[in-house]
This record gives structure tokens, C-alpha cells and sequence, in this order.
């Protein structure tokens, strides 16, 4: 079997470490997503999670933007 390289290494590094922040950052969506739709749907206020979903989703974006 072939030795890596460390540059492959680096490359396979990488590309884990941001298949990881993806990950992260959909599980995170999906709890954002969820409990706004509880919110919504089960303690019938439809306004509060509609702002609470954008500006969470937004704040997600900007925040793995940033960050990563």
C-alpha cells in the first residue's frame, strides 16, 4: 500500500474538517427548524417563529461564514 503524501493528508484533513462543520451546521438548522415550527404550529405564535427562523437561519449563515 502507497504511503500519503503530506500534502494529500492535508487535503483529506480538510475536506473532513468541513464535511464536519456541514454536519454541525445542518443539525443545527434542523433544531432552529423544529423548534420554530413547534413554536409555531403548537404554541400558536406563527410571527415570533417566522422572525426567530430567519434571523436563527441568517445567524447560522453568518456565524459558519465567519467562522469557518
Amino acid at each position: 500500500m502507497a504511503e500519503a503524501t503530506q500534502d494529500e493528508y492535508r487535503a483529506h484533513q480538510d475536506t473532513y474538517q468541513a464535511f464536519g462543520k456541514l454536519v454541525l451546521f445542518m443539525i443545527l438548522w434542523l433544531v432552529l427548524l423544529l423548534s420554530t415550527m413547534a413554536l409555531g404550529l403548537v404554541g400558536h405564535v406563527p410571527v415570533l417563529a417566522l422572525l426567530l427562523g430567519i434571523g436563527g437561519t441568517l445567524a447560522l449563515i453568518i456565524g459558519f461564514a465567519v467562522l469557518g
